[in-house]
């Protein structure tokens, strides 16, 4: 079982230079991903002057993400592996691939680079708000709820299969391009309905520069819990457990 697999660290590993550098590319990846997500949705915003999305705009959104988590994880992979994801660091840290306290590294890295992202973007638009995320009108907490665990589970489950699985040979070179996708395709199938985050940390920079924390919770617990589940569900079924450990840097 992947449980054996789990390990918490050791505490110099907080301070260790290579699990610093991991965490700084982490800060940078998620800055350059929400910069050229969340730009992108406020650069509609003034062409459109706050009007409502449009499938054009939609489409836009899916592209933008897509493209620029594409590079992110791409620029990361190498000293980080290129989370870009508090909900992949955890889905990772579940089937056993990073321990608790590189991962907690990473998640603080990740929340203050969508967060001095969404800063930037306030202060270089002229004081523009950044979007905090909602649910449209008639989408409930629950139903956002379920959209969330379901697209989020999708996403890692897609990291696992094409980063994190041993046997993924040449696969691995696709890894980003793959990530970046099913990023771009979830948004089309729930951006219309709750903004389609699958990442608590694009959730939290702009809800944290706006002091939006309308229904906030389910960005968190959605994402958390269909990262979780897909990083178990790979492990237990997909993964041989013969294999030796991955390195950090490998996911």
């Amino acid at each position: 079982m992947p449980t054996r697999n789990i390990a918490i660290g050791r505490p110099e590993e907080a301070t260790r230079p290579d699990a610093l550098k991991a965490a700084f590319a982490e800060f940078i990846c998620t800055l350059i991903f929400v910069f050229a997500g969340e730009g992108s949705g406020m650069a509609f915003n003034k062409l459109t002057d706050n009007g409502s999305t449009t499938p054009a705009g939609l489409v836009a959104a899916s592209l933008a993400h897509a493209f620029a988590l594409f590079v992110a994880v791409s620029v990361g992979a190498n000293t980080s592996g290129g989370h870009v994801n508090p909900a992949v660091t955890s889905g990772a840290f579940v089937g056993g691939n990073i321990t608790l306290l590189r991962g907690i590294l990473y998640w603080i890295a990740q929340l203050l680079g969508s967060t001095v992202a969404c800063l930037l973007l306030k202060f270089s638009t002229n004081g523009m708000t950044t979007s905090a995320f909602s649910l449209s009108s008639g989408v409930t907490v629950w139903n956002a709820f379920v959209f969330e665990i379901v697209m989020t589970f999708g996403l890692v489950y897609t990291v696992y299969a094409t980063a994190i699985d041993p046997k993924k040979g040449n696969l691995g070179i696709i890894a980003p391009i793959a990530i970046g996708f099913i990023v771009g395709a979830n948004i089309l199938a729930g951006g219309a309905f709750d903004g389609a985050s699958m990442n608590p940390a694009v959730s939290f920079g702009p809800a944290l520069v706006s002091w939006t924390w309308t229904n906030h919770w389910v960005y968190w617990a959605g994402p958390l819990i269909g990262g979780g589940l897909a990083g178990l569900v790979y492990e237990v079924f997909f993964i041989s457990h013969t294999h030796e450990q991955l390195p950090s840097t490998d996911y």
